[in-house]
């Protein structure tokens, strides 16, 4: 609209121009009105709004794009079935170790029945012990803990002295190697105070491996350590199975434990003996006996089987074989 009215604006100048000259006077007027037509008409046409530029609005969008890929999805699936196995497996060995706990509270009840908790055996010397001839030839009968001269421990008078104090003192090893009988005279000065340390000696016979249970063999303390506090002491380690070890023997340990803590005046004669049978290298067993010092609070001799359920053991090197 602007040029046409610049057009038209031009037009009514030269016709106003032109009229001027030729038409003097009032004649312009009467010709000139055309150009005075034409100067509105621009005028007009200037006033007009004209289209105004539209401000540009720019539109970015944003896509969000999610991949999941064939790959991603075995991943996932193989995570969840992985969470789903492992938490089945945490149920399983839960189960499993309910059961176990069962097992050997049953079977630490039937040692204490057996001997563990007695208080009939005397103080002093009745009856003799066996020699560890004897014992090594014992045959396993399906009873893993059996007591020796009816579960008295026939410690002697000297033995039971408390006139030097606790005292501790293990055998030197023999000929082959093999740990030999360890004695003591315990009281709670001799208890350990620090946290048992991992063990790193080997035993004769040890040829450890795993079985359905657990580990076959133990490092087992002639002395258990929460009693003097021995640990890595080669002269205190002998090759047991597990279940020599744990129940049978910490049933033991443990009710001697409980009755050195109750006070630090009290006093127990212990003895432990490993039972080997001619040059093998695998204990048949331990006789253990311990006697407290002037009562009958703690008291027995019993003998205990190296032998594992469900496995054949071979004493000559402590290698083994799962039974058939």
């Amino acid at each position: 609209m602007g040029i046409i009215g610049t057009l038209i604006l031009l037009a009514a100048i030269y016709w106003g121009w032109r009229s001027y000259r030729h038409y003097p006077g009032r004649q312009w007027w009467r010709h000139g009105w055309p150009a005075l037509l034409l100067l509105l008409v621009s005028i007009g046409l200037f006033s007009l709004p004209g289209k105004q530029a539209q401000p540009t609005v720019k539109t970015k969008t944003v896509t969000k794009t999610h991949l999941v890929t064939a790959t991603n999805d075995q991943k996932l699936t193989a995570l969840q079935e992985a969470n789903s196995a492992s938490a089945s497996s945490l149920k399983q060995a839960a189960k499993q170790l309910s059961k176990d706990k069962t097992q050997v509270d049953n079977q630490k009840k039937k040692n204490q029945q057996a001997g563990a908790t007695s208080k009939t055996a005397a103080t002093t010397t009745t009856g003799s012990n066996p020699s560890n001839a004897a014992l090594a030839n014992k045959a396993y009968a399906g009873q893993q803990t059996i007591t020796v001269n009816q579960n008295q421990p026939a410690f002697s008078r000297d033995d039971l002295s408390t006139s030097r104090g606790a005292w501790q003192k293990y055998g030197d090893l023999d000929q082959l190697n093999r740990v030999t009988a360890a004695n003591a005279l315990l009281n709670q000065s001799l208890m350990p105070k620090a946290e048992r340390e991992a063990l790193n000696v080997q035993p004769t016979g040890w040829h450890n491996k795993r079985i359905s249970s657990g580990w076959l063999y133990n490092r087992s303390h002639l002395i258990g350590y929460q009693l003097t506090g021995q640990n890595n002491n080669i002269k205190n380690l002998m090759t047991g199975t597990r279940t020599l070890n744990d129940p049978e023997m910490t049933t033991y340990e443990d009710q001697v434990a409980d009755y050195l803590k109750a006070s630090p005046n009290n006093y127990v004669r212990y003895q432990v003996t490993p039972i080997f049978r001619g040059n093998e290298l695998l204990a048949r067993g331990v006789q253990m006996r311990g006697q407290s010092v002037g009562s009958n609070a703690v008291s027995f001799n019993v003998y205990i089987f190296n032998v594992q359920p469900g496995m054949t053991l071979n004493y000559n090197d402590g290698t083994s074989s799962v039974s058939r």
